[in-house]
């Protein structure tokens, strides 16, 4: 197939062009460059320079006519869309309407969306949390990816092509930005490998679902070829795991012995969030293959082999 990756040269889209082009998928991708970097992506995919808001957008999309679309491209910070609701709308919501038109446009008959899953059902008395839960969002982020997700619905209608959902959990791996959009586990690795001190907000205790991103690659490449899967399926591991706990194990990992160091809890964090991903096992034959531990280990070896970049 010819697949269009929005977003392809950041985090998760690099290691999804990655997984597709391994599968034998030619891969093109539209990436503004705000926070993906151009060593991410393979010579073997195309690069178009482009931000999904843009009227160009269109044209691209055309000119390359794919099959199917993944879009991973987001404003993905939560302090950022708390602070900025309209600009985290603008990429969020707009310019995802704007990919949608133009994949109508252009006959596109496959879209796979990446949304958030903590984010969109905030605090919640089920866990793991499955996906007919109310989506009660506390963040201007978590609103607007699932405010995206009634696009896609709309979508269906109007091109008669199908689409999923894919809620992720708390995302981590190899080329995550210790900085920007920040996971906790790779801000933990730069500053572990820096000698700096890490700092736990709150008591460390809340809980994450971390699900390591070559899963979640693969998640995506399955969701490609089911045109029978759509509406919304969680992608996690259904394991919690508290902050404290995440930075003993990563220390272990790193030869530090130093104790991570508290600070202040962050106003309307989630206490916990874990997911439920009994659906995607159902629709998609997916289950999660990376423990925490070898995911930690193979993110920290990544950091350690590319510190000279950061």
């Amino acid at each position: 197939m010819k697949i269009l990756v929005t977003g392809g040269a950041g985090f998760i889209g690099s290691h999804v062009v990655d997984r597709l082009l391994a599968d034998g998928h030619r891969v093109a991708i539209v990436d503004n460059l705000s926070s993906g970097r151009r060593a991410n992506v393979s010579p073997a995919a195309t690069l178009h320079v482009g931000d999904i808001r843009s009227p160009q957008l269109g044209s691209i999309v055309a000119a390359e006519r794919p099959d199917a679309v993944v879009h991973t491209a987001a404003q993905a910070a939560v302090a950022r869309s708390v602070a900025d609701p309209a600009f985290d709308a603008g990429v969020n919501v707009v310019g995802t309407a704007n990919v949608l038109e133009a994949a109508r446009r252009a006959g596109v008959r496959r879209i796979v969306y990446t949304s958030t899953g903590g984010a969109a059902y905030g605090d919640t008395d089920v866990l793991p949390t499955p996906e007919d839960h109310p989506a009660r969002a506390t963040s201007p982020y978590g609103v607007s990816k699932v405010a995206a997700e009634r696009y896609l619905e709309c979508w269906t209608g109007l091109s008669g092509g199908t689409t999923l959902a894919l809620r992720l959990a708390n995302v981590y791996g190899p080329r995550q930005n210790p900085h920007g959009e920040a996971g906790v586990i790779a801000i933990f690795c730069h500053r572990l490998l820096a000698g700096e001190p890490c700092l736990v907000y709150g008591d460390g205790d809340q809980t994450r679902d971390y699900v390591f991103v070559e899963d979640v690659a693969d998640a995506i490449a399955r969701a490609l070829s089911r045109h029978a899967a759509t509406g919304i399926a969680n992608i996690g591991t259904g394991l919690e795991t508290t902050v404290n706990e995440l930075y003993r194990r990563l220390a272990k990992l790193a030869g530090v012995g130093a104790a991570s160091r508290n600070a202040p809890a962050r106003e309307g964090e989630q206490r916990r969030s874990v997911l439920d991903a009994t659906r995607a096992k159902t629709i998609l034959g997916w289950t999660p293959g990376t423990v925490l531990d070898d995911g930690l280990a193979r993110t920290l070896a990544w950091f350690k082999r590319n510190a000279e970049r950061r």
